[in-house]
């Protein structure tokens, strides 16, 4: 889910840091989607275009990855070992990362757009992963802005300097950002059999969201809230319910075409976005408790009923959301109409 502190932290002042390493490969403008040669040997040369449309080039295929959390987890589902880690909520704690041992791998920021420079530079990456956010249901990539998990594009030039950046466009289809997570995987060396064999179960869980959401026929409301208010996720606007919704989920929608990504309700107006059978509320936000002190939302059918789930974006690779869709289908067949 795209981050409400991504804004509130842009403003932020990025103390000076020590020298890191000197940057290891060299990046140019060229079309997304242009092939690496990634099934080379792993010691012969490696290009990488990414989302963006800049290529990376290396005299080797990387083998120490840096990652924001949300792509690091894609990666490990594959096999891939980061050597760092950062997120923007605390990454030990992180449940996503429940199914993988990273004892061994450096956490160097735990809160959105923080990240310790000199630790990460001691990892020693040869590639940074981290995504960028359209900036509009178009599509367009702001690229003179930070990408996404930057706290600001003086801390993007000093990671720059540590490592060469990839980014992974977040928008538009579910699908298109798992093959964009796959393909960059395929580049790092996960096999096409492990890639495979993920599929299959993503395809199993999503026939099954399928049933769930038919059997069940209820709308689900997929929101943040914080003191200043809600903040409901537009489902075509956010690549995770944009695959739920094509599989069959309903979610309030109440301005498709209105602004992008959020339709937001200040706590005097929530009443207006109370239509939803079930809240899925984001991990970083509100939650049951705080919603009921809420006088203005305590009457919330959903909320009412106890039909209210703690909800963490998830990874869009297979395995990942092979595990969220099944959750999700269960969160459903345990919910009632209201």
């Amino acid at each position: 889910m795209k981050s409400l502190t991504a804004t509130r932290l842009a403003t932020l002042i990025l103390a000076p840091v020590l020298a890191v390493a000197a940057l290891t490969g060299c990046s140019s403008a060229a079309a997304p989607g242009t092939s690496s040669t990634a099934d080379a040997g792993a010691d012969a040369p490696w290009s990488y275009t990414d989302d963006t449309g800049t290529t990376v080039t290396l005299d080797h295929r990387p083998t120490k990855i840096a990652s924001y959390a949300d792509y690091a987890i894609g990666l490990l589902s594959y096999g891939i070992d980061p050597v760092a880690v950062f997120g923007r909520v605390d990454v030990a704690s992180d449940s996503r990362f429940a199914d993988y041992d990273i004892s061994k791998t450096a956490i160097v920021g735990n809160s959105y757009g923080e990240i310790d420079l000199e630790a990460l530079a001691a990892a020693s990456p040869d590639l940074i992963v981290t995504g960028i956010y359209p900036t509009d249901r178009e599509g367009t990539l702001d690229t003179t802005s930070a990408y996404y998990g930057f706290a600001d594009t003086e801390q993007q030039a000093q990671l720059q300097k540590i490592a060469p950046i990839v980014a992974i466009k977040i928008g538009g289809k579910g699908s298109d950002v798992i093959d964009s997570i796959n393909r960059l995987s395929s580049a790092l060396g996960a096999s096409d059999d492990t890639i495979a064999a993920a599929k299959q179960k993503f395809d199993d869980a999503a026939a099954d969201l399928t049933a769930a959401a038919k059997e069940t026929d209820l709308e689900v409301t997929q929101m943040y809230a914080d003191a200043d208010g809600v903040y409901v996720v537009k489902p075509a606007d956010e690549p995770e319910t944009e695959l739920y919704q094509s599989l069959g989920v309903k979610f309030t929608d109440l301005n498709p075409t209105g602004y992008y990504y959020w339709d937001i309700y200040s706590w005097e107006n929530a009443a207006q976005m109370m239509t939803g059978d079930v809240l899925l509320t984001n991990v970083e936000g509100f939650q049951a408790a705080d919603l009921a002190a809420q006088p203005t939302f305590v009457s919330d059918p959903a909320l009412v009923a106890g039909q209210v789930h703690t909800w963490n974006q998830e990874a869009l690779d297979y395995a990942s959301q092979a595990k969220h869709m099944t959750e999700l289908a269960q969160v459903l067949r345990e919910s009632k109409p209201l």
